[in-house]
């Protein structure tokens, strides 16, 4: 069963844990992209930590059946378990500032009864023209675009409601 938007239940179930027991982390990446609006296409979601050794991370993950893997030589950290196999975990965001300063700009997107916070469409573009890699830049002027219409429909004026009159008695 899928929730609303790119998560199956149990991947909503986990996200929704970490919220609840107030871990900070953004989603970032083009799944964050994806969550805006942006015609993106990913095969897994990108997790950015404040701290990875924040105890609630464990709880999180225990109460969906996901256990923490920490790095091992080159190999990163990462999540293991079914609801949690979607789940990348990214420990640097190159390009961008420090993570407290990018959290103070991430946008809260829905996710059921609780929110998630979001790195922004410009960030993310700041951070795939950092990296500059060849899939980043495919993908940089499908972001750009996206984020021109989003900018665009911001700087629209709200429909003006018409008073209605009450009738006279």
């Amino acid at each position: 069963m899928r929730t609303p938007g790119i998560f199956t239940a149990e991947e909503a179930a986990f996200l929704r844990e970490l919220a609840r027991g107030g871990v900070r982390f953004m989603v970032v990446g083009l799944s964050a992209a994806a969550l805006q609006g942006a015609p993106a296409v990913t095969q897994d979601v990108d997790l950015w930590f404040r701290d990875l050794s924040d105890p609630r991370i464990a709880k999180a993950l225990r109460a969906v059946g996901g256990a923490y893997v920490p790095p091992l030589g080159a190999n990163p950290p990462l999540f293991a378990g079914d609801a949690v196999e979607l789940f990348d975990i990214v420990v640097v965001m190159h390009g961008l500032r420090s993570f407290d300063e990018e959290y103070a700009g991430a946008l809260p997107v829905p996710l059921g009864d609780v929110e998630v916070m979001v790195l922004p469409l410009d960030r993310i573009l700041a951070s795939k023209k950092a990296l500059d890699r060849p899939k980043d830049r495919l993908v940089i002027p499908v972001l750009e675009d996206a984020l021109a219409v989003i900018e665009e429909r911001k700087a629209e004026p709200a429909p003006r409601r018409s008073a209605r009159k009450r009738p006279r008695r």
